[in-house]
């Protein structure tokens, strides 16, 4: 009976929270543009000044990653991300072309349903809150369970900031009885306009066939291909920095390393240099028991734990200074759990023998997973970049950079997000990196710029896709060509 009592009491909360959310839009979408900015500056002010007390709050509640790392996270989040829609616009009339009498009208989708993942909790819930007003949207919560107590403190620290400068009560809230139950009402409800879904597969399709609007991720799974021209050492770097970052729980973190033959053991020798442990074939498969439960999702256990606590927890042996466990592979697929996505610090490793293997191996290997998402080549060759870029199935190609802060624009002139959208291949609805610009609606605004008398009159196809004014003809040509139109239309 209290199970019962508890989905009623989750159900009404998220009903209550919706309602109230739709009367706190309303009121947003009153604002200016400048009060709509203040509003944001504020929110981001907070989170930042509160980036320590929340990345702590954060790992000691989940036990992922490292509290350090999460507060560049939490920081990237606020003032980052502010930093890059600050002047973007957002509210009224946002373009007006009055030569080509074309006028676009930004208007908000309403309640926004914000999904919140257990390994970046609190930067996930400023930046979601961040773009969501910033549109012009209100937002409702649903917190993943594990990281209840830091979510809410995130909720609690941006909405009291907002408030203080003119953000209507409800415009940001956040589920306290979390059940299956809420979080489905949230996303069916005719209240909710729109689930931005971060996390898990199943919860991603969850939003997806809900019937409301949905923008989610699917699993990053990003190959990282170290070409022979790269520079080497400097690759390495860049890998074990990105792979180390919060112990690997972003999702466009490399997942495997792919190494032409004739590098092979310059790159292996670099990464035993710098904290990459090579496992024996024993380790390894003691190891990949730990990767993936029996229903072929990514062990928890292992996810966002240094590399000394997966191997405890597979019974191995490790060097203190291992920073990235590293497996050989040759397979790809269910069987060969290393060629999974893995939100910790173990990376699969290829050889193959020319970069047209890579190029494919990459192609298998996102195809299988992680397709639409992101990868990563270390090279000094443009031609093999291009190449690469026609063919292989991702809406991020990062080239020599940390994948991880590449990946969500914090190294690279990406749009600055924590949602990174897949595109249709990945079963995404954009392939943008989430902002602000996908939460509003455009109403465009036109002006009669052609009579049906002269659209009948365009019965000449030159295949310029050119109007007689456009294709450079001289007087007397065009004289010609008037004359023949007026005969066209005697006839």
């Amino acid at each position: 009976m209290g199970l019962i009592d508890k989905d009623l009491v989750s159900v009404q909360e998220t009903r209550d929270l919706l309602k109230k959310a739709k009367e706190a839009q309303i009121e947003i979408a009153k604002l200016s543009q400048e009060e709509i900015d203040t509003i944001c500056k504020a929110m981001a002010k907070a989170a930042f000044d509160n980036r320590l007390k929340l990345a702590k709050m954060a790992q000691e509640e989940t036990g992922f990653g490292k509290w350090q790392d999460k507060v560049l996270k939490n920081a990237f989040a606020s003032r980052d991300l502010l930093n890059s829609i600050k002047d973007m616009k957002t509210v009224g009339i946002i373009t007006n072309n009055r030569e080509a009498k074309y006028m676009e009208v930004a208007v908000p989708v309403g309640v926004v349903a914000g999904l919140i993942p257990s390994t970046n909790p609190t930067s996930t819930v400023i930046y979601k809150a961040l773009i969501s007003i910033k549109a012009g949207n209100a937002i409702v919560f649903s917190p993943h369970p594990s990281a209840m107590n830091c979510i809410k403190e995130t909720v609690r620290i941006i909405n009291e900031a907002g408030k203080s400068v003119g953000l209507p009560d409800g415009a940001i809230s956040v589920i306290t009885t979390i059940t299956t139950q809420a979080t489905n009402e949230l996303m069916k409800n005719e209240n909710t306009k729109l689930i931005l879904a971060t996390g898990g597969s199943a919860m991603v399709r969850a939003a997806y066939s809900s019937g409301t609007p949905a923008i989610g991720v699917g699993p990053g799974n990003g190959p990282a291909f170290i070409e022979r021209s790269a520079d080497i050492p400097k690759a390495i770097e860049l890998i074990l920095e990105s792979k180390t970052f919060d112990n690997g729980t972003i999702c466009a973190s490399e997942q495997s390393i792919i190494v032409e033959e004739i590098s092979r053991e310059k790159v292996i020798s670099e990464f035993k240099k710098h904290g990459g442990y090579f496992l024996s074939k024993n380790d390894a498969l003691k190891l990949e028991k730990y990767i993936l439960r029996p229903n072929g999702t990514m062990n928890p256990k292992i996810v966002g734990r240094t590399a000394q606590a997966i191997a405890e927890l597979a019974g191995i042996s490790v060097p203190e200074d291992a920073k990235v466990l590293i497996a050989e592979e040759t397979r790809v697929g269910d069987l060969a759990p290393f060629s999974r996505e893995k939100l910790t610090p173990i990376l699969a490793f290829y050889t193959v023998n020319t970069w047209d293997e890579a190029r494919d191996l990459s192609i298998k290997i996102l195809n299988f997973e992680g397709a639409g998402h992101t990868m990563v080549i270390h090279t000094a060759n443009n031609k093999i970049v291009e190449d690469f870029a026609l063919k292989v199935p991702v809406s991020r190609l990062l080239i020599n950079c940390s994948a991880t802060l590449g990946g969500i624009g914090a190294t690279t002139n990406l749009r600055p997000a924590l949602t990174l959208g897949c595109g249709a291949i990945g079963g995404s609805s954009t392939s943008d990196n989430v902002g602000p610009q996908n939460l509003f609606n455009l109403r465009r605004v036109v002006y009669g710029v052609r009579t049906l008398d002269e659209i009948r009159g365009e019965d000449k196809f030159d295949g310029s896709g050119k109007n007689v004014e456009d294709l450079g003809l001289n007087k007397d040509q065009l004289i010609d060509l008037l004359v023949e139109r007026v005969l066209q239309k005697l006839k």
